[in-house]
This record gives structure tokens, sequence and C-alpha cells, in this order.
């Protein structure tokens, strides 16, 4: 692999980027690059390194920006005077893309009892987890030692600055009836593809009335899972912690959800 390949490689994995990477795994007769020529290709196109360029690395783009919109990898044979190529060298190549698709982010409002038990399941799984609360105490990394993200401040305004798009979870479990509001104002707008907040059937009520009564849109309300999770739980942290995990994963899986 190219050097620089494999360092802008771990950079986007490290960044959470979605991406393919090409190796030309066998070649035959006369061709532009040897085995284990490889290159990079983002969602938008964009490259890293180079299979040899011309209509062959056109050609691998595109077949590479197919298999991120999949999300499956595949070897290719492509001869290179097929008339998709179009090259007058006779040889052929393998190519072997691979894509990479970022992990899952899941957003925790609230390091208190429920918080905690989210982090504890949801790290055994493959998201990368971000935490917020404004209490030093209970955000640390005593409590939370493989948090990827422990974001101290009102809960809100680090919001604002977290990135969230469809790839993106949020639990709003926070302490106070005032904060969950101003949680939910600050992400109902956005792309999450889940947004949960805890709370008996009246605050969640009072909370949504409210949010309508400021003009937030009644169709994004109606997206929010509220009350959180399954009605499979308990009022223990660790029980609700699971009823909450299974609907997120019903969600992320595209799974029917269960008649519960």
């Amino acid at each position: 692999m190219n050097i620089n390949v494999l360092k802008e490689l771990i950079y986007l994995l490290d960044q959470g980027k979605v991406f393919a990477h090409a190796t030309i795994v066998n070649a035959k007769g006369s061709t532009p690059r040897e085995i284990g020529a490889d290159m990079l290709i983002l969602e938008n196109g964009e490259t890293v390194g180079t299979i040899g360029g011309g209509a062959l690395e056109l050609k691998v783009i595109e077949l590479a920006k197919d298999c991120i919109l999949s999300q499956k990898s595949s070897i290719f044979n492509l001869p290179l005077n097929s008339p998709e190529i179009g090259m007058i060298c006779g040889g052929e190549v393998d190519v072997f893309i691979e894509t990479f698709k970022s992990k899952p982010k899941l957003i925790i409002c609230g390091a208190g009892h429920v918080g905690k038990a989210l982090y504890d399941i949801a790290k055994t799984l493959d998201f990368k987890i971000s935490i917020l609360d404004d209490r030093e105490e209970y955000l640390n990394e005593t409590r939370f030692p493989d948090a990827d993200e422990l974001i101290l401040g009102k809960i809100n305004e680090s919001l604002i600055n977290c990135h969230i798009d469809e790839n993106t979870y949020i639990c709003i479990v926070t302490r106070s009836h005032r904060e969950d509001y101003e949680a939910l104002e600050s992400v109902v707008n956005s792309n999450a593809n889940y947004i949960g907040l805890m709370g008996s059937k009246k605050k969640v009520k009072e909370i949504f009335d409210e949010l309508l009564s400021n003009g937030i849109d009644e169709i994004k309300l109606s997206k929010v899972k509220a009350p959180i999770g399954f009605n499979i739980a308990t009022n223990s942290p660790e029980e609700l912690a699971i009823s909450i995990i299974a609907e997120i994963l019903a969600i992320k899986n595209n799974k029917i959800p269960l008649k519960i």
C-alpha cells in the first residue's frame, strides 16, 4: 500500500468518513500499474493515490461510488480494451474495491444513571459515543473511560456544535424538565436518524406543547420517540437502557419495530 494512501486511510477512519479503497489484486498483460497499486475514493469522487490514471481510473471511481452507495465490497475484472474502458493495451486487471462506512454516532444527553447505563451497553456495540452534561462530577473519564467524547457544558449549547447527520442517534436523558426541553429544541430540526426523549407521557406532552407554541413543526416532533425506548422495561436504569438501545437498533438496522 502506498504510504500516503495509508496515512489518509487512517485519517478518514478517525474522522468517521465514508469512502472506498481500490487495489489492483491481479494484472495480466500490458497494464498501467502493477499489483498492489491502490487509491482511495471519497463519496464525492475525490481521490488519493492512483491505479494508473486515464479511462481505467475513471471506471474504477465510477464503480467505487456505486459500492459506497450500496455499502458493499467487491472484486471487478476489467479488460482494458473493453468498450467501457477503451484502452489500446491488451491487458486486464482485477480490482478489489472495499467500502468503509462511518460508525453510527450515539449522543447521550445526560451523564446520570440512565446515561451511564446507556454508555455501558452501547460501548459493546459499534457506536461512536459522545456524552454531554454540565456536571463534572458525573462527566469524567472515571465513569466513562471508553467514550469517544465527553463534552462538558450546557447541553443545549453543546448540541449546537455537534455534527449531527443521518447516522446520528440522540438520547435525551437529562436531569430536569427544562434541560430536556432545551436539548430537544436544539436537535428536533436536525437530520438525526433517531431522537428519543425520556419522561412520562404527561411530561412529554408538556414539552411538545411548548415546542409547538414556539413554532416547532408538528411533523418534526412526530418523529421523536417519546417516551423513549420500547415499552418492555421497569424503571431501573439498566432495563431502560436496554429498551432504548433495542429501539435504536430496530431503526438503525431497518427492522420492523416490535408491537410492544
